[in-house]
């Protein structure tokens, strides 16, 4: 046999693909990053958030007296600032900058979904919460103000709470939806244009999550809420979480092997 029969019956055998690179499961934070720098991950990003929601609102006060004005400054603001974190702490942590995110994926891993263990719901949580109060009190800081004044805008109407429970259960169909489908990708662009549109479309301006909405008492001005209507607002993003978990259960159930079958 010659060597050139011997090249054409080697270039003939099928050749073994090779394997695919191992990637991390949709909706979880990858997994060689050390705990301590997701919570900081965490704890950074709730602040940054915060300053830009609290931040932007003390600059549309003193801008402009029309309240429409006020709010679309603030809403627009936050639908870039949240997009920009997400993108960029995404990798890191997951972004979910909110306890009701943390706690969603938790349920989930705690069912055999991706997600978060309960140590990492136990770091993720406090940190989000600090970062909220942080976030706060540093844009108070940069617009001259005392540092905590708690705030006196109260929030604790009935329509207001629901508008709490549609804002939240509208971000958990989202974030966990977009997991389901594996498009988490479009994450910084389709939650933070969600939460821009239910700025304006709840009653509620959506907080739409208790670690900002806590950090939003320290600040008496456009964005805050008073310590007397915090409790409303957050049993109402967690009646909210359960009932955007049902709707993911029910519109993005996977289909059994059988069920494809037929």
């Amino acid at each position: 046999m010659s060597a050139t029969d011997t090249a054409t019956d080697a270039a003939a055998e099928p050749v073994a693909p090779a394997p695919a690179a191992p990637h991390p499961v949709s909706g979880t934070a990858p997994p060689r990053v050390p705990p301590a720098r997701r919570a900081a991950a965490e704890l950074v990003g709730t602040a940054a958030l915060v300053t830009v929601v609290v931040g932007s609102g003390i600059q549309a006060t003193e801008l402009t007296d029309d309240v429409a004005l006020q709010l679309l400054a603030n809403s627009t603001a936050t639908v870039f600032g949240l997009g920009v974190l997400i993108a960029l702490l995404g990798p890191v942590s997951g972004a979910h900058f909110n306890p009701v995110v943390t706690l969603a994926q938790w349920w989930t891993a705690r069912r055999g979904g991706p997600g978060v263990t309960l140590r990492e719901a136990a770091l993720y949580i406090p940190a989000q919460i600090a970062g909220g109060i942080g976030g706060a009190i540093l844009a108070d800081a940069m617009f001259g103000r005392a540092l905590v004044t708690f705030s006196t805008h109260d929030r604790s109407a009935g329509h207001l709470l629901l508008g709490e429970v549609v804002a939240t259960a509208g971000l958990i169909l989202l974030i966990f939806g977009l997991a389901r489908t594996d498009r988490l990708n479009l994450a910084p662009v389709a939650v933070a244009s969600y939460i821009g549109a239910a700025y304006w479309f709840t009653s509620s301006t959506s907080f739409a999550n208790p670690a900002v909405t806590i950090g939003r008492t320290f600040t008496d001005t456009f964005a805050g809420i008073a310590p007397g209507s915090l409790a409303g607002f957050i049993a109402a993003q967690l009646v909210g979480a359960v009932a955007g978990l049902v709707l993911v259960a029910v519109v993005f159930t996977v289909p059994r092997p059988d069920d494809a079958a037929a």
